[in-house]
């Protein structure tokens, strides 16, 4: 089965992921943009260093072409932001990236972006998912990779510079040089070194690397960001005195970071501290939109500076078409991910990290000082996150108790209100919240909850996780 979750679509390899049902989803693909009779516009295709990665962006690219589509091809692993950045540059109707983000070694999958370097919507994506029903697998229109170049059907580009620079130029690249930070990055094995490396040495930052060989299986880790896949890098940044440590996921969309005391600093306090930092130090102007697993803090800050915050459902693209709409200055996740008002309409790991940096060198203070101002003035926000995998069985009840019966336990906290537009959320008059989910790319629900305090958040959590015998 090929089906589209928040991230795109994404399969265990060899069972789901496999030739066949990557030039049947192209062909699906292929087939709306000749009903749109675009094929002029182009399409782009890039890949992270995954199993399988490379081989399948040629794969793709084979049967695009042989449709009578002109393909863009990034020839060498890329961040998901610059292929992202490069169909916004060439202007193209649709591009894809042969990625599984951070989902475990053994899976792989394909993200789909349109016109203007945005991910594709459920329209889009419910569309292809009932165009591939019809493909007809023995039936596919292709050309040979390396005929399809010679013939200029697939034409091999270059779009690093063009991406480099377009976030150089949005840095305070003068304020980060008379810092000469000290930096350790740990890309997870992805493809963020290049790009990363590029802007902070340019930065006259002194940067070292860990953990950048080619290993499609990312050093046996989860190629995600956070406190507990990042523990080598905090060590290393306390023992040998980094002003600050980065990590990015396997496809350099999200990021985690480590402050110089070794402290993770969690995606919502990243978020929260940019948005701050925007507003405060650098005087822009602007609303804020995050998702609806995400600090309620932003919020806050936000109504300070007599701005507005929107929630959005899980889903970038939710976000970043939210921000086209309000002109929103920063929108984020609390995995990792965000983009600001001028930049690609996708996350990007990269400019994130550079923004960060500039935000340190700017403010002369750390992340753990700047957090400490924001705490003083707008309270504590703190959330927990647990994870539950299932099976079909076990899917079945919880959507039928709580979409269906939409039973929930009698917390001890009165409720102000409850929204189903993603999973189940219930507002709490004190002004924390919890929702529960399912995870649009694994099998999983997700159960995040905020309080004032991290012991209250667990106990509200611990609350619906019993009621739910999960």
């Amino acid at each position: 089965m090929i089906q589209f979750g928040t991230g795109g679509w994404r399969a265990l390899i060899g069972v789901d992921f496999t030739k066949e049902n990557v030039r049947i989803l192209s062909q699906a693909l292929a087939e709306r943009i000749k009903q749109e009779k675009q094929q002029g516009k182009g399409f782009v295709v890039g890949y992270d260093r995954r199993f399988l990665s490379d081989q399948a962006a040629k794969w793709m690219s084979e049967v695009i072409a042989g449709n009578g589509i002109q393909v863009y091809f990034i020839p060498s692993p890329a961040p998901t932001p610059l292929i992202m950045f490069t169909v916004q540059k060439y202007q193209t109707l649709y591009g894809a990236a042969i990625t599984a983000s951070h989902n475990p070694a053994e899976y792989n999958g394909i993200k789909l972006f349109t016109a203007g370097g945005r991910d594709a919507t459920e329209v889009v994506t419910d569309a292809i998912e009932e165009a591939i029903v019809q493909i007809d697998p023995t039936h596919i229109l292709s050309v040979d990779f390396e005929k399809g170049v010679e013939a200029g059907a697939i034409e091999v580009i270059n779009p690093f510079n063009s991406y480099l620079d377009s976030i150089i130029n949005m840095l305070d690249i003068d304020s980060i040089r008379e810092r000469h930070l000290k930096i350790l990055l740990d890309p997870m094995f992805g493809v963020s070194r290049t790009c990363l490396q590029t802007v902070l040495i340019t930065a006259r930052c002194d940067l070292d690397v860990i953990n950048d060989r080619h290993d499609t299986l990312f050093g046996g880790r989860l190629p995600s960001p956070n406190s507990q896949t990042l523990q080598r890098l905090k060590s290393i940044v306390v023992e040998r005195g980094y002003d600050l440590g980065i990590g990015t996921d396997g496809d350099a969309d999200r990021i985690g970071i480590i402050d110089s005391n070794g402290e993770f600093i969690h995606p919502n306090s990243v978020l929260v501290l940019l948005y701050y930092y925007l507003l405060k130090y650098k005087g822009l102007k602007g609303c804020a939109v995050r998702n609806i697993a995400t600090t309620h803090l932003i919020d806050k800050i936000a109504v300070a500076f007599g701005e507005k915050c929107y929630e959005v459902p899980v889903g970038f693209k939710h976000i970043s078409s939210m921000m086209e709409k309000t002109n929103a200055i920063i929108g984020g996740e609390s995995s990792g991910g965000l983009t600001i008002r001028g930049h690609i309409k996708g996350k990007d790991g990269v400019f994130a990290a550079g923004l960060l940096v500039e935000m340190v060198s700017v403010t002369g203070k750390s992340f753990t000082e700047l957090l400490n101002e924001i705490y003083e003035q707008f309270g504590w926000c703190c959330m927990v996150e647990n994870n539950y995998r299932f099976n079909r069985e076990v899917k079945d009840r919880l959507m039928d108790l709580l979409f269906v019966k939409k039973e929930m336990p009698e917390f001890q906290y009165p409720i102000s209100k409850v929204k189903y537009d993603d999973g189940v959320k219930v507002y709490f008059q004190n002004g924390g919240w919890i929702i529960a989910r399912f995870s649009g790319t694994e099998p999983l629900i997700r159960v995040f909850c905020e309080m004032e305090t991290e012991e209250l958040a667990q106990n509200v959590s611990n609350e619906l996780v019993n009621y739910l015998n999960l």
